[in-house]
């Protein structure tokens, strides 16, 4: 570890964001400013560019960029129908198309920005989608129909297919075109895509039936072999799948589910080597705006960060260094050193994809799971959001109290509690 005087550019990006005990060598760098008041927003579907509050810095929002609505036969079996044999029939069909709900590599739909992001959906499309993690093979594959006619018939299942992308929308700082500044919804890291459907709706079709185009319905309809069934003389009963009826090849294992930002992920480093940083020469306490505690790094190494009081006996547990500082588009990425243990922020590997798993510290090593983004406020005010670069969720604490654990949660804690300030010590 070493520590170093600060950059120029790291060293002003940094001390714009200090609270008032650093004001007066922020002004002196020119970045104080007075804090601008950002307008509340609905923050239930925010879109890029939308105002946001200092509350929004410790949040994040899914936004739905594409969607595709495509009507697809999950289940399908031909069934042939001479006189005398029509009446109620049940058919039990073969599986040919599975759909699983799925938001970028998560198919366990566990997380409030998973949920968010397939509700959003649901309002972008304007119909019912499933916002739960489920597949169409569980669905069963009998269908039960009266048939009043003889004839060729498809007996099928059907559904729409909702497929589409969504990106990351975060709260932070933007300089407006008069120069002053404000806070916005702007898209941040973690983007990927989606696929849900609708509820699955049955029947059966016969090649002569006027359809829909475009229709679930329609879609069965093509299955048919209507050419040469229709010529054929054939006995009641199934008739042989064609090409295009054949059962659906079982689906490839998927990857093991992740949390937060979505996409593919690198895969975790070891924490084995201890990593060079360039740390700035500042320290910071990582505060509850406002009031007195601030996270503290633990002495043990199975503990986690903690909402400590800072006092003489904090032994600069309470004291953190931003290393390796890269700044892209106005947002600070940055590894959190501890002055008291030497450790570094991460959340551990075994919980990358835990919602509300706890900030902990460990040796440093060159790792996404221990670089964090920090979203800020307006010039002259402290206020930063602190969101994980590898899982893509942001930190927070569940309740205001000594002993609280600092967590990481998927969406953020919408009551402001993931909103602290970075107060230079």
């Amino acid at each position: 570890m070493r520590s170093t005087g600060p950059v120029s550019r790291i060293g002003r990006s940094l001390m714009a964001v200090t609270a008032a005990t650093a004001a007066g060598a922020a002004a002196a760098l020119g970045l104080a400013a007075p804090p601008a008041a950002a307008a509340p927003t609905d923050t239930t579907a925010p879109r890029p560019g939308d105002t946001c509050t200092a509350a929004d810095l410790g949040t994040r929002h899914p936004y739905i960029k594409t969607t595709e609505v495509s009507p697809t036969i999950t289940h399908f079996k031909g069934w042939y129908v001479t006189e005398g044999t029509t009446g109620q029939q049940t058919v039990s069909t073969d599986t040919t198309t599975v759909i699983a709900v799925s938001v970028g590599l998560n198919d366990t739909i566990e997380t409030s920005f998973e949920v968010e992001a397939l509700s959003n959906v649901k309002a972008t499309v304007g119909l019912d989608v499933k916002l739960e993690y489920t597949s169409t093979s569980e669905e069963s594959n009998s269908v039960t129909w009266n048939l009043t006619q003889p004839g060729y018939y498809g007996f099928y299942k059907g559904t729409k297919k909702v497929t589409g992308t969504y990106g990351s929308l975060n709260c932070n700082r933007a300089q407006q075109d008069d120069g002053g500044w404000a806070l916005e919804w702007t898209e941040g890291p973690g983007s990927g895509s989606f696929t849900t459907f609708t509820t699955l709706e049955e029947g059966a079709v016969r090649c002569q039936d006027s359809v829909p185009a475009d229709s679930i319905m329609a879609k069965a309809q093509t299955l048919l072999d209507c050419g040469s069934a229709a010529r054929a003389d054939h006995p009641a009963g199934a008739v042989a799948p064609t090409a295009r009826q054949q059962p659906a090849a079982p689906l490839a294992q998927r990857p093991a589910p992740t949390s937060g930002a979505a996409g593919a992920r690198p895969r975790s480093t070891g924490h084995s080597a201890r990593a060079a940083l360039d740390c700035s020469a500042e320290a910071y306490k990582i505060a509850v705006p406002g009031k007195p505690l601030s996270w503290g790094a633990p002495l043990l190494a199975d503990d986690g960060v903690r909402l400590r009081p800072s006092s003489i006996f904090s032994a600069h547990l309470d004291n953190w260094r931003l290393c390796n500082v890269t700044e892209r588009d106005g947002v600070l990425e940055a590894s959190l050193w501890n002055w008291g243990n030497g450790g570094c922020a991460t959340i551990a590997e075994e919980n990358a994809a835990t919602d509300r798993a706890i900030l902990m510290t460990v040796p440093c090593a060159e790792d996404d799971l221990q670089r964090f983004y920090i979203y800020r406020d307006v010039p002259g005010s402290s206020q930063i959001g602190v969101q994980n670069k590898y899982t893509g969720s942001m930190m927070g604490h569940d309740r205001y109290a000594d002993g609280e654990f600092i967590r990481q949660y998927a969406s953020g804690r919408q009551d402001g509690t993931g909103t602290y300030s970075l107060i230079g010590v």
